[in-house]
């Protein structure tokens, strides 16, 4: 996925893009960078971020950049910042986002003489294609609504101009984007609200669907660009499993959403008897804390995480190289699991291969039961809008693999409906199917309706489409 954090200052903002993109690591594995703009013109890094976390890569730069303009990201994409120039002049660009008819774009640039020079892999970027599109045209706001009406998928982007800062969110709100304010008066937009919070901004609003704003150099002012649209579509997945705890999107705190999602969970387990429960660290945590609060269980730790010398599993391309990174990061703790009924809370089930890997070896370490549950349902369509579950195809998720098989193998397409919907014998069926493949003793996953409830927010304002293939 990605992140960005920028900021418009009337003294050096060095500082607060580094640490308000460093904020964003959990969105971001591969590529990092930082773009100012101050008396020497644009200054710009990138670097390769898949082995060294973002701050080690960048502290070096810092007493070298000046300037009281920037942006700054962390991508799982290609190398951004870009540094591009336009029919209005010399502009920066980062985004977040997933543009499907990138193909489509990229043959009507060519034929209008664009050209693209940042290959990664051979391959043109996506943040080249959003570039390209916003110079096309005389001024940042016509470019901007361009970028926005030709991008099928999501695009969230900042752009940074000599005037300040435009922040730009995706115009079916897809992506989160807040806009905070210090005493001295100095802007900011970003994606996660905690990056925030430590350096000094207090926030002043999130942006709605569409909506994009100038935080204006000259005045410290935000001015209006854009006009939010009607329509939204934010991410659900966001508090479940991709949002920092500390953060709230549209006015909603993710840990709280958890906590909550955790007590949706408990209610559906009345007359359960086990001994304690548990988070898969990280992500499941805080739906455990949830669901023990809701129980009166015991919270305990069975697994921790060994994080400072493992990077998160899921950045590699290699399923070996993600199970093998998933096993090596997670220690038991043995004495709360030897003759335990144990349950542990998931954020979701994706793949299912790390998670039925790192429950492979509890019956040898002596657990009596393990009950799993998940916080949101069964993923049954990959993420066309952000790219958040990308696979080589629909069997690479666990609950298409069941339903490929209850079906025989024949087109499942057709049924799919039928086994999201939580109340027919196809979807407990397919339940069945993935407990007894995971080797758990019970299975249960969160209802959609639950799911939804636990946010908070009008149902028809949120993405629901991994879940149910609805737009």
């Amino acid at each position: 996925m990605g992140g960005f954090f920028g900021c418009t200052s009337k003294t050096s903002c060095v500082a607060d893009i580094f640490y308000g993109a460093d904020y964003h690591s959990h969105l971001g594995n591969i590529r990092g960078g930082l773009l100012v703009y101050g008396e020497n013109g644009f200054q710009r890094f990138i670097h390769d971020i898949r082995k060294d976390p973002f701050r080690s890569k960048f502290e070096q730069h810092l007493d070298g950049m000046s300037g009281c303009l920037g942006i700054g990201s962390v991508s799982d994409t290609d190398p951004q910042p870009l540094n591009v120039a336009g029919e209005f002049g010399v502009f920066g660009i980062t985004m977040v986002g997933l543009i499907r008819n990138q193909e489509a774009l990229q043959k009507e640039l060519f034929r209008g003489g664009v050209h693209f020079s940042e290959l990664v892999q051979g391959r043109i970027g996506p943040t080249e294609i959003a570039a390209a599109l916003i110079a096309t045209k005389p001024t940042v706001r016509e470019g901007l609504l361009e970028m926005q009406e030709r991008i099928q998928g999501s695009c969230s982007a900042l752009v940074l101009t000599p005037e300040g800062v435009y922040a730009c969110r995706d115009k079916m709100g897809r992506t989160p984007v807040v806009i905070g304010q210090k005493e001295d008066g100095s802007l900011a937009a970003s994606l996660e609200s905690c990056a925030l919070h430590n350096l000094g901004y207090r926030i002043l609003r999130w942006l709605g669907p569409g909506e994009a704003v100038l935080l204006e150099k000259a005045t410290l002012s935000v001015v209006p660009v854009l006009p939010p649209r009607k329509t939204c579509r934010m991410c659900a997945f966001m508090w479940i499993y991709y949002g920092f705890p500390a953060s709230s999107y549209d006015g909603v705190n993710v840990e709280e959403t958890r906590y909550r999602c955790g007590a949706a969970l408990a209610a559906q387990d009345r007359g359960l008897e086990v001994d304690s429960v548990a988070g898969v660290p990280d992500s499941g945590t805080a739906h455990a804390l949830g669901y023990a609060t809701a129980t009166h269980l015991p919270y305990r730790r069975s697994f921790v995480k060994y994080t400072p010398t493992w990077p998160r599993s899921f950045i590699s391309d290699s399923q070996t190289t993600r199970l093998h990174v998933a096993k090596m990061k997670l220690l038991p703790i043995q004495d709360f699991i030897r003759g335990q009924r144990l349950l542990f809370c998931e954020d979701s089930i994706v793949r299912g291969t790390q998670l039925k890997d790192t429950f492979a070896r509890l019956p040898e370490w002596g657990a009596k039961e393990v009950h799993v549950r998940a916080a949101c349902p069964p993923i049954l369509f990959g993420c066309p809008y952000l790219n958040f579950s990308p696979s080589r195809g629909p069997l690479e998720l666990i609950a298409r693999r069941a339903v490929h098989k209850l079906e025989e193998g024949r087109e499942d397409e057709a049924h799919l409906e039928e086994y999201a919907d939580a109340s027919t014998e196809k979807y407990r069926r397919m339940v069945e199917l993935i407990r007894q493949e995971m080797g758990f003793t019970t299975l249960k996953y969160q209802t959609l309706e639950d799911t939804l409830k636990a946010i908070g927010l009008p149902p028809g304002g949120l993405c629901t489409y991994c879940w149910n293939g609805k737009e």
